[in-house]
């Protein structure tokens, strides 16, 4: 990333929108951004297992895991499977698990905290749809900037 999100939102104001909700950095890579791909799921990351297994040509995935953190949305398997594709990160609204090894993987990812309960593998939820979480609206194909200070993300 070229430019902190504190300069990108001096320069742009309010042609970014910046998410309010305080999500922990757990990758590698703390600064990231990359055009949006979208996932809505409940508890299940069958879904985002699939989608990071496919090329990402340096997009970021946004799940919206309704906050829910009884069961992690992502481990050190797909992350991995992840940078192999290209994605440049993942920001979750949910869970994650294997934290440190995630940390040390080239991937930025943030997400509400940590479970080592694992999900359910139902294939629930949609793909690429607009959603809606910490007052921004995230929606396929717009710029997604984050680092240390937070995320913001295109109108």
């Amino acid at each position: 990333m070229t430019q902190a999100t504190a300069d990108l939102y001096d320069e742009f104001g309010d042609d970014l929108q910046s998410v309010s909700l305080q999500l922990r950095s757990f990758g590698g890579r703390p600064a990231f951004e990359g055009p949006i791909r979208t996932i809505r799921c409940f508890e299940d990351n069958a879904l985002v297992k699939t989608t990071l297994a496919t090329p990402g040509d340096g997009a970021v995935l946004v799940v919206d895991g309704s906050g829910s953190l009884n069961t992690a949305l992502m481990g050190d398997m797909i992350a991995e499977s992840a940078v192999a594709g290209g994605w440049a990160g993942v920001v979750i609204h949910g869970a994650i698990r294997d934290s440190v090894a995630i940390g040390g993987l080239e991937l930025g990812v943030k997400a509400l905290g940590t479970n080592p309960r694992k999900s359910a593998k139902l294939g629930a939820g949609e793909v690429d749809v607009d959603l809606e979480f910490g007052g921004v609206v995230f929606r396929v194909g717009k710029r997604l900037y984050a680092d240390e200070d937070g995320i913001l993300v295109e109108r």
